[in-house]
């Protein structure tokens, strides 16, 4: 059962919409000095960690507070009798990193939906934490939770780059784009220490394989020289997800990703270097922070983007339970109306699994946010250029390129 809010405080939905600048063709891109002293336009209201329970332990640096249930697990573990409540506190976990040798790592992506055909992700799990994120479903195959587990229990792929050399040498393999972190973030905390990430994007500027990325970590800076590189033969595309320029929003929301400062000074210096850069703003979650989209927009257009994507929120599998049991734990003040609103944009429920309709939402709120998406992208000039990845130049080393 939902649990009643107090509305008193409903008045602090309210969004304070930037003022348009009268000539936005003669604007100039700001400096990476003035992108991180310069301050970001916030909302009026803080966002703070308020339990509905004061003897509940709240994990600061965690999305998830809980650890669902698996369902492809016959037994589990629980806490019910109350008079061992002593024994209930756990300590902050630290992150493990669990290292394996895969059998495969490109993946066939079969949604119709979702704009790319095959994946590669060299880390299962995700440190960064982002509470609505859809891929912690995907943790329960591993046999693990997809709530604290998910955040906690990073497999590591470490032969990524030697098993994409092998599925690109394959004779059968005709050259399509293949999108880099369509399930997890590939520059997640991990990448600091196994460079899985880089590997793989040498083995790709050899073979001139075109790849895509998404991302909302600045350690992708890192790897700027093969990006800049295999960018002059148009090989890659990259979008840097920004989700809100509240920091205490972001701060609790994906407590482990990078500060949307950072993020704009990442897609300044990549599309300085000549990579073609873009923003993901998903999902846009009405309440909370849909009404930041023209704002993130036009930043990401002043600093270099070019083309743009979104999605509606969507509650799927253990997500629902992971969410809500956040929700209420953050914003007791707005839970219940941020609840409801999703409901409404997706027939009654918090999910939908019919294609085109569950990454947009129905109903007069999802209706907004897609018409501002329509309005402001054509307002800044987004996706306005016809521009593809080249597939014709891929080449197996050692073997003759094709001339037809």
């Amino acid at each position: 059962m939902l649990n009643p809010a107090n509305h008193k405080n409903h008045k602090n939905l309210r969004s304070i919409a930037p003022s348009l600048s009268p000539c936005l063709r003669g604007s100039k891109k700001p400096t990476n000095k003035s992108i991180m002293s310069a301050p970001l336009q916030q909302d009026h209201y803080k966002v703070s960690v308020k339990q509905k329970d004061e003897n509940a332990q709240y994990h600061a640096g965690r999305g998830a507070q809980i650890n669902t249930r698996n369902r492809f697990l016959k037994t589990e573990t629980t806490k019910e009798h109350i008079e061992g409540i002593d024994d209930w506190e756990e300590t902050a976990l630290p992150t493990q990193y669990i290292e394996q040798e895969s059998k495969t790592i490109v993946n066939t992506v079969e949604s119709p939906d979702v704009g790319m055909s095959y994946s590669m992700n060299p880390y299962a799990g995700c440190e960064h934490g982002c509470i609505y994120c859809y891929a912690r479903n995907v943790h329960e195959y591993w046999g693990y939770s997809a709530g604290m587990d998910f955040e906690q229990k990073i497999i590591v792929k470490k032969n990524a780059p030697q098993l994409l050399r092998k599925f690109l040498m394959h004779p059968k393999w005709e050259c399509r784009p293949i999108m880099l972190s369509g399930n997890t973030d590939c520059y997640q905390p991990a990448e600091q220490k196994y460079r899985l990430t880089r590997g793989l994007l040498e083995v790709c500027n050899e073979f001139n394989q075109p790849v895509g990325i998404l991302t909302k970590n600045a350690w992708i800076l890192k790897d700027k020289d093969v990006l800049q590189e295999m960018a002059k033969k148009q090989l890659v595309s990259a979008m840097v997800s920004i989700t809100s320029f509240n920091e205490d929003l972001r701060r609790i929301m994906e407590p482990r990703t990078t500060t949307a400062k950072q993020k704009l000074k990442v897609i300044e210096e990549l599309s300085n270097a000549g990579v073609r850069m873009g923003i993901m703003m998903g999902p846009m979650i009405p309440g909370l922070n849909e009404h930041e989209m023209q704002r993130i927009m036009k930043a990401a257009r002043d600093n270099g983007a070019t083309f743009t994507a979104y999605t509606f929120i969507r509650l799927n599998g253990a997500i629902k339970l992971l969410f809500h049991d956040w929700l209420y734990k953050n914003f007791p003040d707005r839970a219940d109306k941020v609840w409801h609103l999703i409901e409404q944009s997706h027939d009654g429920k918090v999910n939908d699994t019919r294609w085109g309709v569950r990454m947009r939402g129905e109903g007069n709120i999802a209706q907004m946010v897609a018409q501002q998406y329509k309005k402001y992208g054509k307002l800044y000039g987004m996706n306005a250029e016809d521009w593809s990845l080249n597939t014709s130049i891929f080449r197996r080393p050692g073997a003759q390129g094709k001339l037809f």
